[in-house]
């Protein structure tokens, strides 16, 4: 390496430079100045200059020494007493980087024992006042931390004490699951698979979602060497829709029941100027079938005639508003036909399911995805059950399979999908909270739980149609019912403002007229929330009188005010009609213990 390689490798400049002063390199402690010795200059190997970079800026604050490169007096001419006035320093000589330096100390310091002011001040106290002032935030309670969000939670806790939860997608959770979900396992990071993570110290982390998984199999009655779980999903919808991004390429297609027929948005769905509203339909080919208008059952024939003229790679069933059991044999006849994966949503029925009170779609789906907070009264989450191990010999010869030996591809599909493609780290609180649940649906007591929610549904049913209220196919077989408003001119959006006026919450739902239109006249009602507080069947015949009321208030005021908009609807909101049932409301609904909750 030539001289001018080399100088250009360190930094230096050549010999040819013009020279920068010798600087005066600072020094942690204010009594101690190095300097250059400039008065060494070799012929032989002159003194390079310093690199622009190795120089400091000065800072001049009021809480900060200056430290800077100065340039000192020619050696000839420099006098250590002037530079220092009445602070003398002690000089010491020394050699580096074969230049003679000089090191100034203050006369007196003891600057190798003895801090600074500043660092004696961090020391004595601002290490303890950091520390302390870190702490102390987290020590708060919410109350003390956030006073405003506590209020809102206390209001809202006595909106669900003092009101009637109708809404079947709600449920109350018990005080162990509420616990865990407000526990220290929201601190922990755990991106992957039990035994795979992306970060260490999930030992304890593991083995709660390892409990979780097999406490799923065991609630559902599924052996793991046929079913395997992942308990990781943020929602039913993001569990759908991992299922289809782990079987399916973009653009294949899929095939469930139509939103207006009881369906999910999740399975795929368009408005109806063909607006894609869910992901499902953005990123893969959609086509409903649906309810027959007359009845409000699902039409099995046309269902089969729609799906082997369109092949979809997933045919799903299940649905948020369909108050009646599925005919799983015939959806794996039509799968079969076509060749498609089945794969049952049953987010609404999972714990009916659970507790053996419907048709098991074990015995015949490939895929089930569920919900964790409706009627399983767990956490608000996804879970997607898929099967493994060996096809049976019919699914082989589907797939167009000559060997008998295929095994189900699923889980790595769908394990990938969930993380890393979908989402990052689980949460793991939901999934200790999601273990408890679990263990609960598998108790005997859990099974009386939902005996007695389709009961109630039945009871309220059957007190709606006393009173010649029209239900979307005469009744239920499940937790929910649908109610056709549209006998009392009624829309389902105006029917749950009127409602919520008097502290019952019901949801609007759109539903098909007798001729075959889509109105929007109709509400779901459900049966779990109220039960999980004790609510038995003459107490949701109370409810049906109370709903009755509301509607005849909604249709009187409708018809004296015209259609009930935003405004005309907060104008009735002090009505004597509405205030009565509104305090009649209150006065039944506190009869009945909140779960976890203390009022």
């Amino acid at each position: 390496m030539d001289r001018a390689q080399s100088d250009l490798s360190l930094g230096f400049g050549s010999s040819h430079a013009l020279p920068l002063p010798p600087p005066r390199i600072p020094i942690a402690d204010d009594s101690i100045t190095l300097q250059i010795d400039s008065s060494f200059r070799p012929s032989s190997n002159p003194m390079p200059p310093v690199p622009l970079q190795l120089l400091e800026q000065r800072f001049d604050d009021a809480g900060s020494r200056s430290r800077v490169f100065e340039e000192p007096d020619d050696v000839d001419n420099h006098n250590d007493d002037d530079d220092d006035g009445d602070d003398q320093r002690e000089e010491e000589q020394f050699i580096l980087l074969g230049h003679p330096m000089k090191l100034k100390r203050s006369r007196g310091s003891n600057s190798m024992s003895s801090p600074s002011p500043c660092k004696r001040f961090a020391a004595d106290s601002g290490v303890e006042g950091r520390r302390a002032a870190v702490k102390a935030w987290g020590d708060q309670s919410l109350e003390e931390a956030d006073p405003e969000i506590h209020e809102f939670m206390e209001k809202e806790k006595q909106r669900q004490f003092r009101g009637i939860e109708l809404i079947a997608s709600e449920n109350f959770v018990c005080r162990a699951v509420m616990e865990a979900l407000g526990s220290h396992l929201t601190n922990k990071y755990s991106e992957g698979m039990p035994g795979a993570r992306y970060y260490t110290g999930n030992q304890y982390i593991d083995q709660i979602e390892i409990l979780c998984q097999e406490r799923a199999l065991a609630a559902f009655g599924l052996h793991h060497e046929k079913w395997g779980v992942n308990v990781q999903p943020y929602s039913c919808t993001s569990a759908n829709f991992a299922v289809f991004t782990g079987l399916l390429m973009p653009g294949d297609r899929i095939m469930g029941l139509d939103s207006p027929s009881g369906g999910h948005m999740s399975h795929g769905y368009y408005t109806p100027g063909g607006k894609k509203v869910s992901g499902a339909s953005i990123f893969f080919e959609s086509f409903p079938y649906k309810v027959d208008p007359r009845t409000g059952y699902i039409d099995y024939d046309k269902l089969e005639e729609k799906a082997l003229d369109y092949r979809p790679k997933i045919l799903i069933c299940g649905g948020s508003s369909y108050p009646r059991d599925w005919e799983f044999p015939r959806f794996r006849h039509v799968a079969d036909k076509c060749g498609a994966v089945l794969m049952f949503d049953m987010a609404q029925i999972s714990g009916l399911v659970a507790a053996k009170e419907c048709p098991n779609p074990f015995d015949y789906c490939d895929i089930v995805t569920s919900t964790t907070h409706k009627s399983l009264r767990g956490p608000r989450g996804g879970i997607i059950f898929y099967r493994r191990g060996l096809k049976s010999k019919k699914q082989s010869i589907n797939l167009n399979h000559c060997e008998s030996n295929i095994q189900y591809d699923f889980e790595e599909k769908i394990n990938f999908s969930v993380f890393p493609s979908l989402q990052g780290g689980p949460h793991n609180n939901h999934i200790a909270a999601l273990a408890i649940a679990l263990k609960q649906a598998a108790s005997p007591e859990y099974k009386v739980y939902m005996r007695q929610v389709k009961k109630n549904a039945k009871a309220l049913a059957s007190a709606l149609i006393s009173k010649n209220c029209k239900l979307v196919t005469g009744g239920t077989d499940n937790h929910l019912l649908l109610w056709d408003l549209t006998p009392f001119g009624l829309t389902g959006k105006v029917y749950e403002k009127v409602c919520e006026m008097c502290h019952i919450t019901v949801n609007k739902v759109a539903i098909f007229s007798d001729n075959g239109v889509i109105s929007p006249g109709g509400v779901r009602i459900g049966s779990p929330a109220m039960t999980s507080r004790g609510c038995l069947e003459s107490d949701f015949e109370t409810m049906a009188d109370f709903l009755y009321r509301a509607a005849q208030i909604a249709s009187a005021a409708q018809k004296e005010h015209g259609k009930l908009q935003k405004e005309p609807l907060k104008s009735i909101y002090h009505c004597k009609d509405i205030a009565d049932l509104r305090n009649q409301v209150e006065a039944f609904a506190s009869q009945f213990a909140m779960p976890a909750f203390d009022i």
